[in-house]
């Protein structure tokens, strides 16, 4: 049986690091963790070596979900 990662490129799953996360959200260090305690950003996974990262479309659909809430947008 094939994993479901090697079935369907759209379920593709890429974990990235903070740095990438900062510059896709346009957040810092302590407003991404921030925003984490509050439960208002995406929860990371653990990766090995007390390092974390975070599911990539987790992160795109955060970034959508601040886009469709503005009310300017609409």
């Amino acid at each position: 049986m094939m994993n479901q990662f090697h079935e369907n490129p759209a379920t593709k799953h890429r974990l990235i690091r903070l740095r990438e996360v900062r510059m896709r959200v346009g957040l810092g260090t302590s407003t991404v963790y921030r925003y984490l305690a509050e439960g208002k950003f995406p929860r990371p996974v653990q990766i090995g070596g007390g390092r974390v990262a975070w599911v990539e479309r987790d992160i795109d659909a955060w970034i959508a979900d601040r886009i469709e809430a503005d009310p300017s947008r609409t």
